[in-house]
């Protein structure tokens, strides 16, 4: 018998060479990706000493930078071009080479433009690298924990420590871009969101952003009733769920379409859950300074027995392991309150701050000092955060009793009797303009065709005659039926010219209708409790945007009556929580701005508000910082430096 080699022996010879080879470039390959990061690693340990060696100074940065690409490299994974052992195909792996495994199948996958400076400061004239930077505030934030501040303040210290999924390009708001998400897909029909974090994200301790992360800042902390984050969660209740995917892959899904749900889910920051799981809510109600985030700065010390408190400055340090792409050039912000507007322009004036807000009158009378601008930098533009002030009128029950302005009648009567263009001219110095309803003009939600109510005592008069409010006794003080005195109390800040004035001018006016007005002046450390508890007949307040649109269920809807929501005036009406439903729900931008008009001129109707005056931003800085831009978002501290001696613009 005689041994033959056939074909089918031939076909197996051919599978086994076949399996050979494939294992012995599987092994040649992986030795490829070995050497790789090896050498990469080896790379980052000596760019790591030599940052440890080097001093403050233009090459630190640039090897920062250097560095941020070899661990963003590493995070994603060494690929060899054109090896044999490369994975994914076109569906898998998305346009240039981009890994998409992670997304749904059919879907668009948006690959947002990574955040950076939108202006280098290290190209700035003078450049210096390091040092301090201080902003004098004009309100003390009671606390500075993400979700918990209830003011600006608060927020202004927040938003150098934490950072969201996505944000708006400072200088383009038509630019959505990837923040802690490299990249995202959102359902065609709008009821989820899907988010891969950039690999590279880190907190400040430098533990990795993850998931599980996103999941917990929005299941766990920022919609537990136990936390006070009534207002964040007024914005936020459309999220019906946050999905953990995998360590970097998080899914929302969203309870139905809404035009905001992407700006909800992508725009808040993301907290630690490292850190803040590890609290209790009444822990985290009670905290002060107990503020962590993945952003350019951070706090010195975490510790809950030396955390900060009111009314030390805040002081914030330079996160040297920031994962972005550009580590600030900035060691410090220091954020000092100064309640009093002279003493806050004085200090401004002697060097103890860089950056001040001014009074509408001190911005104009000092601005044209001679020999300003050789020292100053002075800016005055209207950008997204630009607000409206108001004087809020209590429509509910204060203390379990309906004040008078309950009724629309009364309310319209009080705007009637301002005259707000004298009140813009004599208060502010001219600058802003009179505000009538609750969008900045350059918002497309803005209704053009609404005109202010006039300055019209008689119309004043009659109106409240029309509620009931006559003087039946000839004291020059109007009464109900029962005869009680019109009389209401009216609260203000304390320290400010402004508010000051504001309030005697109130005070005066209502007097001219037979109205008995009580000022009440207050620390602004109170206000919140204020608004909270709805302890006030009328206050004068002012609200700043955080984006292009501004969702009003926020502010105007009734559901944000309860739960210490920012609906304090209490003001309820069914068919403005109509029209909110309805916009919200309205994805086609065209149709949902008829709805918001057709808002804001029920508003105007009821005036729950009356609207003042739109709020240009004005700011002092010291020539001595370099790189400030006035972009149409706002501006860009992370990207301010400190330069030498740079000469004045002529004139």
């Amino acid at each position: 018998m005689h041994n033959r080699f056939g074909l089918k022996d031939a076909l197996v010879l051919v599978v086994l060479l076949g399996v050979v080879l494939s294992l012995w470039l599987a092994m040649f390959q992986k030795d490829r990706q070995w050497t790789e990061v090896q050498r990469m690693s080896q790379r980052l340990s000596e760019i790591e000493s030599s940052l440890g060696r080097l001093q403050a100074g233009s090459d630190a940065a640039g090897i920062g930078e250097r560095l941020g690409r070899i661990e963003s490299a590493l995070a994603s994974g060494v690929r060899v071009a054109g090896s044999a052992g490369s994975t994914g195909s076109a569906a898998s792996s998305g346009l240039g080479g981009r890994d998409e495994s992670w997304a749904r199948p059919g879907v668009p996958v948006i690959w947002g433009e990574p955040w950076g400076w939108v202006n280098d400061p290290r190209k700035q004239p003078g450049f210096v690298e390091g040092g301090e930077f201080c902003e004098s505030m004009e309100g003390q934030p009671p606390k500075i924990l993400p979700f918990l501040s209830q003011d600006v303040y608060g927020r202004r210290v927040s938003d150098r420590v934490c950072e969201p999924l996505g944000d708006y390009d400072p200088a383009d708001l038509s630019k959505f871009r990837g923040v802690l998400a490299e990249a995202w897909q959102m359902d065609p029909a709008g009821l989820w969101l899907r988010v891969k974090i950039n690999p590279r994200a880190r907190f400040s301790d430098g533990q990795p952003v993850t998931a599980e992360d996103v999941r917990f800042t929005f299941m766990d902390f920022i919609n537990n009733p136990q936390i006070d984050a009534a207002r964040v969660r007024a914005t936020t209740d459309m999220i019906a769920n946050v999905s953990v995917l995998g360590d970097l892959v998080a899914e929302f899904t969203f309870k139905e379409s809404n035009y905001s749900n992407r700006d909800a889910a992508m725009n808040n920051y993301v907290l630690p859950k490292h850190f803040y799981g590890a609290l209790t809510p009444a822990q985290i109600n009670k905290a002060t300074g107990l503020l962590m985030g993945s952003g350019p700065f951070r706090v010195a010390s975490l510790d809950p027995e030396r955390q900060w408190a009111p009314p030390e400055d805040v002081v914030l340090v330079r996160n040297e392991r920031y994962w972005g792409a550009h580590r600030p050039t900035l060691e410090r912000l220091r954020f000092k309150v100064i309640r009093d507007e002279l003493s806050r322009l004085t200090a401004y004036r002697n060097g103890e701050a860089d950056m001040t807000t001014p009074l509408a009158p001190q911005f104009v009378r000092v601005s044209k000092e001679p020999g300003w601008d050789q020292a100053n930098q002075s800016f005055n533009w209207i950008n997204m955060r630009s607000g409206y002030s108001f004087i809020a009128w209590q429509c509910g029950p204060r203390n379990g009793k309906l004040t008078p302005f309950a009724d629309r009648r009364v309310r319209l009567a009080m705007t009637h009797a301002l005259d707000r263009e004298r009140m813009v001219r004599e208060v502010w110095e001219g600058t802003g303009v009179v505000a009538t309803q609750p969008a900045n003009p350059v918002s497309p939600a803005a209704d053009p065709t609404i005109k202010p109510w006039p300055y019209d005592l008689d119309r004043a008069r009659a109106l409240l005659a029309e509620a009931g409010w006559t003087d039946r006794n000839g004291d020059k003080v109007i009464e109900n039926e029962r005869g009680d005195p019109f009389t209401f109390e009216f609260t203000y800040a304390t320290g400010g010219e402004v508010a000051e004035r504001i309030a005697r001018y109130v005070q005066g006016q209502a007097a001219l209708v037979g109205i008995r007005c009580t000022l009440n002046a207050v620390d602004w450390s109170i206000y919140a409790d204020l608004l909270q508890s709805r302890n006030f007949d009328s206050i004068v307040l002012s609200w700043q945007a955080n984006a292009p649109e501004s969702d009003p269920s926020q502010i105007y809807h009734s559901k944000s009556i309860k739960d210490q929501g920012d609906n304090f005036v209490q003001w309820a009406n069914p068919e403005a929580d109509r029209l909110i439903d309805a916009g919200r729900r309205e994805t086609d931008a065209a149709k949902r701005m008829a709805i918001w008009h057709e808002l804001h001129r029920l508003i105007h109707q009821e005036q729950p508000y009356t609207f003042v005056r739109i709020q240009p931003w004005l700011r002092f800085v010291k020539r001595g910082i370099g790189n400030v831009q006035a972009y149409p978002k706002g501006l860009e501290v992370p990207e301010f430096c400190r330069v030498g001696a740079v000469p004045a613009p002529p004139g």
